[in-house]
């Protein structure tokens, strides 16, 4: 039986998904919410349709992954605070393993007294991590993870393709 090859570079370099999040690193939290676009129009009901080839699919998700890039993001981090409310053990254990880095290097490399032994930063950190890590893996932050991945890109190119682009960017377009 032959093998399936599927040209994923080829539908990835057509989406432009790559060069579409270079920016984002360097914008800071303030920058990215600035241009966030007013839930009436993110969620205009009028502007649905269904593509009429991928070659408008193509195009929708181009323009709409630019233009409402800021409300994307929003998705995600409410995905992400969703996900994390759902799974208490990952979410106890982040915040566990981060109070306690945070504890041990509040000591500044001194030991840890206690009224009955003394407690070394290498201990401490070794403690937190035999407790830390087995719970982190029990967690399943993979399976958590390729939820969140699911279901953000589920949500983002499923509203950038069915959502049409304004009257205005279709006479634009048909000018030049």
């Amino acid at each position: 039986m032959s093998r399936i090859n599927i040209p994923l570079e080829a539908l990835t370099s057509r989406l432009n998904l790559g060069s579409r999040f270079e920016g984002v690193r360097s914008q800071s939290l303030t920058s990215r919410f600035a241009n966030l676009k007013p839930i009436s129009e993110f969620l205009d009901l009028k502007r649905l349709s269904k593509p009429a080839n991928f070659g408008e699919v193509q195009s929708r998700v181009n323009y709409n992954l630019s233009y409402f890039s800021s409300n994307y993001f929003a998705v995600a981090l409410m995905l992400t605070i969703y996900s994390l409310l759902n799974n208490a053990a990952l979410l106890f254990d982040m915040v566990f393993m981060g109070v306690g880095l945070f504890a041990i290097k509040k000591l500044d490399g001194r030991e840890l007294e206690l009224g009955f032994t003394r407690l070394t930063t290498s201990q401490l950190y070794t403690g937190l991590f035999i407790i830390g890590v087995p719970v982190f893996i029990w967690a399943s932050p993979i399976a958590t993870a390729l939820w969140l991945v699911g279901a953000i890109g589920v949500t983002t190119l499923g509203h950038a393709s069915f959502m049409d682009k304004p009257i205005d960017t279709a006479f634009s377009e048909e000018a030049v």
